[in-house]
């Protein structure tokens, strides 16, 4: 063994693990919870807590975080805390609610989130709320981060950061739809950092019982549609036409065990592919792009993606040509074949 030249103690995980259990404990959280704050799976955060130590590097820190057990003043960790913070600020505004609002997710919920690394611009709150609304992509009806304009659901400026809530139908708010997919909750920083949770559209509709599939499209169109935004908003924040800006995407689904893989939204897509239920209730994914040519190779960019997901159902083989028909009736949507959100 080498010789300790920095007084540096070895390791202690046994001691770790059982730290971050006592402080999950305090804090409330289950191990659900504490999973989902730290952005990884469930059967991962029950073989940390088992004290395994088959797992990454990353993934361990991104558990240890949550608790307040890393120090350390990376980009990746600033992310972290501001999805740790956003998830927890979402957590509060739904605790109010009935236990089956639709608000609640009650079937599971996905999110994604991202944040773009350059030399960016950093606006005040007030400037920043204009660009957000120059970035919105619309290629379907109901587009990530819109900003809608009734004050009931309107953004708002929350400890330096911009926010809105999609709330349920209630006393003091009229919605149009009031189901799972249209309860967003988004956050926006101004240094370029994003935060979307929603639940599916497949739990609203009436054809087939909440919790039972998963479209094959949607995840393509939902993830499209982010990174799209993510390219805009890098091409409005950057200081010059030449800058380089990465984008970090990490996209988030749970509630899937026991859901099956189903082409419901669009039954003429070439995006057809079907296995069997989900045997895993969650799945992280998580790659970075060039933010400058994001649509011009946005195939390239989601078959990792999906090719993770779709395993979750036994799918494999998953070919560029497919994902790439489905990204052309993305790009190529126009809007009226949804309706467009009420403002």
């Amino acid at each position: 063994m080498p010789e300790n030249t920095g007084n540096i103690a070895p390791l202690a995980w046994q001691r770790y693990v059982e730290e971050t259990l006592r402080r999950r404990k305090a804090e409330g959280l289950t191990q659900k919870d504490h999973s989902a704050l730290a952005g990884v799976s469930h059967p991962t955060m029950a073989a940390f807590e088992r004290g395994e130590t088959t797992l990454t590097l990353a993934k361990a820190l991104d558990i240890l975080r949550v608790v307040g057990l890393v120090d350390e003043p990376a980009e990746g960790d600033t992310q972290a805390r501001f999805v740790r913070d956003a998830f927890e600020r979402w957590r509060n505004l739904i605790a109010p609610l009935p236990q089956d609002s639709p608000a609640r997710f009650p079937n599971g919920w996905y999110r994604f989130d991202y944040w773009l690394e350059g030399d960016l611009k950093m606006p005040e709150l007030t400037a920043f709320e204009r660009i957000l609304e120059k970035a919105v992509v619309r290629k379907t009806g109901w587009p990530p981060f819109w900003l809608p304009t009734r004050e009931a659901i309107q953004p708002r400026e929350v400890d330096g950061l911009i926010e809105c809530w999609l709330a349920p139908q209630g006393e003091e708010v009229e919605r149009g739809f009031n189901d799972p997919a249209h309860c967003d909750f988004w956050r926006a920083a101004p240094s370029g950092r994003m935060f979307l949770i929603r639940g599916y559209q497949e739990d609203g509709a009436e054809t087939f019982p909440a919790g039972t599939i998963l479209d094959t499209t949607l995840p393509l169109w939902r993830m499209g549609e982010v990174l799209l935004h993510a390219e805009k908003l890098a091409s409005l924040l950057c200081k010059d036409a030449d800058t380089a800006v990465t984008v970090h995407f990490r996209a988030m689904f749970t509630g899937l065990r026991g859901r099956v893989l189903r082409s419901w939204a669009n039954p003429l897509s070439d995006l057809l592919v079907e296995g069997h239920a989900a045997r895993s209730d969650e799945a992280v994914l998580e790659a970075k792009f060039s933010a400058n040519d994001i649509e011009s190779r946005l195939a390239e960019c989601m078959l990792p993606l999906l090719t993770s997901l779709y395993e979750r159902f036994g799918v494999a083989g998953l070919s560029l040509n497919r994902v790439e028909a489905e990204v052309q009736r993305l790009l190529n949507s126009p809007i009226s074949k949804e309706r467009r959100p009420r403002r």
